[in-house]
């Protein structure tokens, strides 16, 4: 007996972005605010890196830096992360590094999700027997029930 995993990064990705505005600072500079639905600090982080920002924490903020752009992402009551973007960035810039954070997030949870199935597999019986990638970044498992017979 086998069980197959495929995993969309898309499916398990957080949604991006659910709420946007944006506005001006005393200087005419465009400020954007995005709410994300991104919940761990840790994979925040590192999705933030993979998009080529800087990363570093200023109290209670998580702050990125792009060339020209900076994001402080603080957590917020509600436990979801909201990020100030200021700096040389317009509408379409902003969404273009929101949808780059995103696809960058969706990505490092993948990664941990398959990393805790690789884990956990043979406390459960299974073996992993073959492991592929797709062009879409689908990433298909197959495990063998361990004591069984097909």
């Amino acid at each position: 007996m086998s069980i197959s995993l495929l995993l969309l990064p898309l499916a398990v990705a957080s949604v991006a972005a659910v709420h946007a505005a944006t506005d001006r600072d005393a200087e005419g500079r465009t400020i954007c605010q995005v709410r994300t639905r991104m919940r761990d600090e840790t994979l925040l982080a590192a999705a933030l890196r993979d998009t080529g920002a800087v990363v570093g924490v200023e109290g209670q903020t998580l702050a990125a830096t792009w060339a020209g752009v900076r994001a402080d992402f603080q957590r917020g009551a509600d436990d979801i992360w909201t990020a100030h973007l200021t700096g040389d960035v317009d509408d379409a810039r902003a969404a273009a590094i929101v949808q780059a954070v995103d696809a960058a997030y969706g990505r490092q949870v993948q990664r941990a999700v398959l990393d805790r199935l690789r884990a956990q597999a043979p406390a459960a019986g299974l073996r992993l027997e073959s492991e592929q990638v797709t062009e879409d970044d689908s990433v298909r498992l197959v495990f063998a029930v361990e004591g069984r017979t097909a």
